[in-house]
C-alpha cells in the first residue's frame, strides 16, 4: 500500500522463482516478534489486549501474544509514528472488518483510545477487488495498525515494509532469515513466515525513515546458536548497530545482536531461548517525595529566595483524592507512578503528539510524583463531606447546567479564558510557574491562562469585603523558610472543588531542596464543607529545559466559536 493506503505494491515476477541460497542461517531462522516503542508498557498491554484481543504474555510483563504472535514493548519517548518509516505498519485480520472498525469507532480517541485513519473520501474502510477490505488506525504511541478482512489469515496478519526496491528487500529477507515467496491472494508479493506475512510496499519518494527509535523500532528472528549466524552475517557484509551478547538485563543467558537491513530497517537476531530484556527503574528518583533537610537561600533583603522558573510536570496525573485501588500505601511504586502518568496523559489530549505533551514519559526531566493523592488532610486523602447547604448550592448549579450552551456566559471560565482554577492543579502541558520576589511583594505567574498575581508581603490590609474577584484578595507573610498567603473576598464565579464566596484559601509555599518547591493549599469554606481540607504537591525548577510561553487564549480560541455554533446548528438539526 503507498500513503493514501491504496494498493501499488510492485514487485519483480522473479520473486517466484528465487533460488534459496542455501545458507544455514535462512534455513534454520524463524521470525521472533516485532518490537514497538511506547511511553509506557503496562498501559500498552492494556491497550491491545482490550482493542486487538491480544493477550499478556504470561512470562513477562512487557509484550503480548497476538494470535501466535508476539508484540513486545519498550517503555522509553518515541521519536515519532511509524508511518513512512522502513516498518510502516503492522496488520490484524478479522473475521467481519466492518462490525471491528464500528466498535473502534465507538471507543474514540479519549483516554487510551483508537485514533482511525481517514480516506480521501472520510471513509475507514475500503475494499481491494479480489483482495480484502482494509482500514487504518493507530495506537496511543504512534504505531500506524492496518486492520484487514482476511479469512485465510485471521489474528496477527503481516508487517508491512516500506522499500525503495521492494523486491530486493524480499530477497534480503528471504537468503538471511528464511521464509517461503508467495503471493497474497495472488496479487501482493511477500514472504510467508509461519503464520505471518512480510509484505513490502515502494516508498513513495527519498528513503523511508529509520524505524530506530520510533513507534515500530524493530523486528526479530530467531536463530538456533548466535556464532554460525554471525559468522553468516558478516560474511555477506551485514551491518552490526549492536554486537552479540548477553544484553544488560537479559533474562536469560541467550544471545543477541541488532543489524541494520535494507530501508534503515533495525533487525534484531536472537539466540534461541531468549525471553527479552528485564527493564528497570532503578536509579529513578522522585524528587518531590523524597525527604530532607533544606534551608533555602536568602535574597540580598533577607527573605527566602523563590526565584525562578518552576513546573508541576512532575505532579502531572496526581488525583485530587487517594484512589480505592491502592489501599494504605504512603507512596507508589515508580511502576505504578508511570503507569497512573501514562494514563493521565492519554485521558486528557491523546490526539495530540508527543511534543505537544510537557508530561510525556521519557521528555521531562524529574521523575512522576509518587504522591497518592492532592489531598493530605484528611489522612485518609479524601475531600471532607459537603454541609447540607453545599448540597443544596451542588443540587442547584447542576440543574441550572443547560444541555447547549446559550452564549460564552454559560461556558467555563477557563473556555472564557478568565481563569482556569484557583488551584494551579497541573495538566499535560502548560504547567510552567515563575515566581519574582522584591522587598514587599512577590508576584507569581501561571503559564496556563497567563495570570500573574501580585502579593503585598508588607503586612498591608484586605480590601474591603464589599470587592470580590475571580481570584479574591491575596496578603502575604513570612513563617520562617515559608511563605503564607492568605486569600479572601471570592466572587465565587470560579469554584474548586465546588467551593462559594464564603471561600478562604491559605497558600504555603516551602523550598525542600535545591530544586523543590512544596505547595500546600487549604480550603476553608463552611458554607460548602463540614471542615477545612489541606491538598499538595511540589514543583520542581527545571529552568534549563523550561520556559514560560505565551498562553494566547482569547487569540486562538476558536473553541468557543466552535462550540456556540455547533449548539446552534444541533439546535435547528432537533427543531426540523
Amino acid at each position: 500500500m503507498n500513503r493514501t493506503g491504496t494498493f501499488s505494491i510492485v514487485a519483480a515476477a522473479a520473486v517466484a522463482v528465487w533460488v534459496l541460497p542455501g545458507a544455514a542461517l535462512a534455513a534454520e531462522a524463524d521470525y521472533h516478534h516485532v518490537h514497538l516503542t511506547t511511553s509506557n508498557a503496562t498501559e500498552a498491554t492494556k491497550w491491545y489486549t482490550e482493542y486487538l484481543d491480544c493477550q499478556p504474555l504470561t512470562d513477562r510483563d512487557d509484550g503480548v501474544d497476538c494470535f501466535g504472535t508476539e508484540v513486545v514493548f519498550e517503555s522509553r519517548a518515541t521519536l515519532g509514528s511509524s508511518q513512512r518509516t522502513g516498518i510502516d505498519h503492522i496488520s490484524f485480520s478479522y473475521a467481519d472488518l466492518t462490525a471491528k472498525m464500528e466498535e473502534l469507532a465507538s471507543v474514540g480517541v479519549r483516554g487510551s483510545g483508537v485514533r482511525l485513519q481517514r480516506f480521501d473520501d472520510g471513509s475507514t474502510l475500503r475494499d481491494a477487488p479480489g483482495l480484502f477490505k482494509y482500514g487504518f488506525i493507530f495506537d496511543p504511541w504512534g504505531t500506524r495498525i492496518e486492520l484487514v478482512e482476511d479469512s485465510d489469515t485471521l489474528g496477527f496478519h503481516h508487517i508491512h515494509l516500506s522499500s525503495t526496491d521492494p523486491a530486493a528487500t524480499l530477497q534480503w529477507y528471504q537468503e538471511r532469515f528464511g521464509g517461503e515467496p508467495a503471493q497474497l491472494r495472488g496479487q501482493l508479493d511477500g514472504l510467508r513466515m509461519g503464520d505471518v506475512w512480510l509484505l513490502v510496499m515502494r516508498h513513495a519518494e527519498g528513503v523511508p525513515a529509520a524505524t530506530a527509535g520510533r513507534a515500530i523500532d524493530h523486528i526479530a528472528f530467531a536463530v538456533p546458536s548466535m556464532g554460525p549466524a554471525v559468522g553468516e552475517l558478516k560474511g555477506a557484509n551485514v551491518e552490526f548497530l549492536e554486537q552479540p551478547g548477553v544484553p544488560e538485563g537479559g533474562r536469560t543467558s541467550a544471545q543477541r545482536a541488532i543489524v541494520y537491513g535494507p530501508d534503515q530497517v533495525s533487525v534484531e537476531v536472537v539466540e534461541a531461548g531468549f525471553a527479552g530484556v528485564a527493564s528497570t527503574m532503578e536509579g529513578v528518583t522522585d524528587i518531590t517525595t523524597e525527604l530532607r533537610d533544606y534551608t533555602a537561600p536568602r535574597t540580598p533583603w533577607g527573605t527566602p529566595d523563590f526565584q525562578g522558573v518552576w513546573t508541576g510536570d512532575a505532579a502531572d496525573g496526581i488525583p485530587m483524592e487517594r484512589a480505592d485501588d491502592v489501599g494504605n500505601a504512603a507512596i507508589l511504586t515508580p511502576e505504578q507512578a508511570a503507569a497512573r502518568r501514562e494514563r493521565g496523559t492519554l485521558g486528557s489530549i491523546w490526539g495530540y503528539e508527543a511534543e505537544w505533551r510537557d508530561t510525556t514519559l521519557g521528555y521531562v526531566k524529574s521523575a512522576p510524583s509518587r504522591q497518592v493523592s492532592m489531598v493530605v488532610d484528611p489522612p485518609d486523602g479524601r475531600i471532607p463531606p459537603m454541609t447540607a447547604e453545599g448540597e443544596r448550592l451542588a443540587a442547584e448549579e447542576r440543574a441550572a447546567r443547560l444541555p447547549l450552551p446559550e452564549g460564552p456566559e454559560h461556558l467555563s471560565s477557563w473556555v472564557r479564558c478568565i481563569t482556569r482554577s484557583l488551584v494551579p492543579t497541573p495538566g499535560v502541558y502548560n504547567n510552567g510557574f515563575q515566581i519574582m520576589q522584591g522587598p514587599n511583594h512577590v508576584a507569581m505567574q501561571v503559564e496556563m491562562l497567563h495570570e500573574t498575581r501580585v502579593i503585598p508581603t508588607d503586612g498591608s490590609p484586605f480590601v474591603g469585603s464589599d470587592i470580590a474577584s475571580w481570584r479574591g484578595d491575596a496578603r502575604g507573610h513570612w513563617d520562617g523558610d515559608t511563605l503564607v498567603v492568605e486569600i479572601r473576598n471570592f466572587n465565587g464565579k470560579a469554584p474548586f472543588q465546588g467551593s462559594s464566596d464564603a471561600l478562604t484559601m491559605t497558600e504555603r509555599y516551602t523550598r525542600t531542596g535545591p530544586d523543590t518547591l512544596e505547595y500546600r493549599f487549604t480550603i476553608d469554606d463552611p458554607k460548602v464543607f463540614t471542615r477545612p481540607w489541606t491538598g499538595m504537591f511540589t514543583y520542581v525548577r527545571d529552568e534549563a529545559q523550561y520556559e514560560l510561553v505565551e498562553y494566547a487564549c482569547h487569540e486562538g480560541n476558536y473553541g468557543m466559536t466552535n462550540i456556540l455554533s455547533g449548539s446552534r446548528a444541533k439546535e435547528a438539526e432537533a427543531s426540523r
